[in-house]
């Protein structure tokens, strides 16, 4: 069982690396229910002590979408996108941790909310970006996000176009440094 939904997650993770650099997603909607899927996924995913701090915001409107790109995220063109942040008021903390005091593992929460919804979207045909490519402070400027909302990052989401190509360094493969 265990080695089943490892091959499943590997294969993929494989499938959602093949089109990233090299990617300009096409202007066709992602359909309501693939997305209320999507979204679903990030909603279950687990967080620290599932405290389930991630708060997302699905980009969507062409003004939503002109805030968005003034943050100078670039976002290839996608139909729809997801800004994932966190509460910092919800988030777990770990006041045992003597080098962080009080760790805040928001980042994390986000990232596995994120990762959880780039692979339920690859499962559905539907193509994800991450993207940290934007001032945070001016995220938080063009939504009005109130002052406890951290964003983290943005999922472009879409159908890649024909003029799509993987990026020529996942064609090669990659090896661990020796130390």
């Amino acid at each position: 069982m265990i080695k089943a939904a490892f091959g499943l997650l590997f294969s993929t993770m494989c499938s959602a690396a093949r089109v990233k650099c090299g990617i300009q997603l096409d202007a066709k909607p992602v359909e309501d229910a693939k997305l209320n899927l999507i979204l679903e996924d990030g909603r279950i995913a687990p967080t620290g002590c599932n405290y389930q701090p991630q708060r997302i915001f699905v980009i969507q409107s062409k003004e939503a979408m002109e805030k968005a790109i003034s943050t100078k995220a670039s976002l290839y063109g996608c139909p729809v996108a997801l800004l994932v942040c966190y509460d910092k008021d919800t988030v777990w903390k770990n006041p045992a941790d003597r080098l962080f005091g009080n760790y805040n593992c928001g980042e994390q929460d986000a990232s596995i909310v994120a990762a959880s919804m780039m692979f339920q979207a690859e499962e559905l045909g539907v193509h994800s970006l991450w993207i940290r490519g934007f001032d945070a402070q001016a995220v938080i400027d063009a939504f009005a996000l109130p002052n406890n909302i951290i964003p983290v990052m943005i999922l472009a989401l879409g159908y890649p176009s024909k003029s799509s190509h993987p990026a020529h360094l996942h064609k090669s493969a990659k090896t661990s440094r020796k130390r």
